[in-house]
């Protein structure tokens, strides 16, 4: 199994769009390509009568053109309030859980081990997995708790992109800070940095890429400008996601809106380097 993982500075850095991109260009290339997220925190689903998975790893699989399973994301979290969520587990309902039993009971003796087991069921069916992670690898509170960042990538030995949403400011400081607070053996790990959603003139970046590469000894491996593509949102700060509803009509706008990102993505990216890191 070949394995990328795109992983954030932040939430809403672009991880899940990236993943999304990069699924339908693998596939473009006649490469069985399929994404996964170990855990999904989300109340919008992709819902059947067999399993429930977060809709975002629903709309990457339309964007491999891979079959919608429960494995693509074995944990999902349905938040209730009051710091209780419905936990689904491989796409059916387990129980309702507090988080301080989640993060120190579940994870530790269950999440891990069931995530990983989803992975390994994908190897068998797929050339390349491309792997999204959760909010930041670097919430240092939580990162003995993490099962979706830093350890999927050290288990799956995968190579990780770092994105990071220029709009919002702050992203030079954001890449540099997230990779001082990773343990040693997970920076390795981090192989480069795509910048998201720019505006403007890119000549005025460049400046900041000799910066960072000076710092980290990592390159930018593109910059992708902002642009609008209408595909459902997830739960997240500032953002207010509408339910759809899964019929043809709407897959295949789901469809198109792909095809038009994974045509910007293919431009704004050095993808010769970063198939080099997965072959």
């Amino acid at each position: 199994m070949k394995t990328l993982m795109v992983q954030g500075t932040s939430s809403g850095a672009g991880k899940t769009t990236l993943v999304a991109a990069l699924c339908r260009i693998f596939s473009n290339s006649g490469i069985c390509v399929a994404p996964f997220k170990s855990q999904n925190m989300s109340n919008f689903s992709y819902k059947t009568p067999n399993f429930e998975i977060s809709r975002a790893q629903a709309i990457q699989a339309i964007g491999a053109r891979c079959k919608i399973t429960p494995d693509l994301n074995p944990i999902l979290l349905k938040p209730l309030g009051n710091y209780y969520s419905i936990v689904f587990l491989q796409g059916k309902r387990y129980k309702k859980m507090h988080a301080t039993d989640y993060y120190n009971k579940f994870v530790k003796t269950k999440g891990l081990k069931i995530a990983m087991e989803s992975l390994w069921r994908l190897k068998r069916k797929y050339d390349v997995i491309i792997i999204e992670g959760a909010g930041s690898p670097a919430e240092i509170n939580l990162q003995k708790f993490d099962i979706v960042n830093m350890k999927i990538a050290e288990r799956t030995h995968s190579p990780v992109l770092l994105i990071t949403d220029i709009d919002r400011g702050g992203s030079f400081a954001s890449i540099v800070g997230t990779l001082a607070l990773l343990d040693k053996k997970y920076q390795k790990l981090v192989k480069g940095f795509v910048i998201n959603k720019f505006r403007g003139d890119i000549n005025i970046l460049k400046p900041g890429f000799v910066k960072l590469k000076q710092i980290t000894k990592r390159p930018v491996f593109g910059v992708i400008p902002m642009t609008k593509i209408d595909l459902p949102e997830e739960d997240s700060l500032g953002v207010k996601p509408k339910p759809i509803t899964w019929n043809k009509k709407n897959i295949d706008k789901i469809d198109k809106e792909i095809d038009k990102l994974s045509k910007l993505v293919k431009k704004s990216l050095n993808l010769k380097a970063i198939e080099r890191l997965i072959y």
